[in-house]
């Protein structure tokens, strides 16, 4: 079995300055602690003989080449990302860095979204993606709406109860 894995899908590239952040931090502790450490480890594994039968050898090589693949990937997406620190013309309306607050239309739930991008999506903060169906399905509404999205167990309706940007 070879190594080829298919393309990743399309992502939109847009970023908070948070996440922007947060994404050249991740990089530069990559690159400057942790890789460094992991060479060191496996210079130190080599030095001891046989690499055939060296788990720790082994299991460094594996460790650099996931970090060797994250750098490469942010080092390319940090150049595509778009910085959106502004709020759009609109801010009455759901866009990206929208916090969304949302009604289930069937179980009178509510919850509280943020929109962010594909790089900085966090479910336990909820911030959601800009791809995701249920943000998708949200964008350009206001409150009071209600729109409908297609989710892993169907489609469901949602009311928009409020709509802030900053944070």
């Amino acid at each position: 079995m070879g190594r080829w894995r298919p393309p990743a899908e399309k992502s939109t590239a847009l970023v908070t300055p948070e996440g922007h952040a947060r994404l050249k931090a991740e990089l530069d502790d990559l690159w400057r602690v942790r890789r460094p450490e992991v060479v060191r480890a496996l210079a130190a594994a080599a030095a001891e003989g046989d690499r055939s039968e060296n788990a720790e050898y082994t299991y460094r090589k594996k460790q650099l080449g996931e970090i060797d693949r994250r750098v490469r990937y942010l080092g390319k997406r940090l150049e595509t990302l778009r910085v959106v620190d502004t709020v759009p013309s609109d801010p009455l309306a759901v866009f990206f860095g929208a916090t969304v607050e949302v009604e289930d239309a069937a179980s009178g739930e509510t919850a509280r979204y943020r929109v962010v991008g594909p790089d900085e999506t966090d479910a336990r903060r909820g911030w959601i993606s800009i791809d995701s169906p249920l943000a998708r399905a949200m964008l350009k509404k206001r409150v009071d709406d209600e729109f409908e999205a297609q989710l892993p167990a169907g489609v469901a309706r949602f009311f928009i109860l409020d709509v802030r940007y900053g944070g």
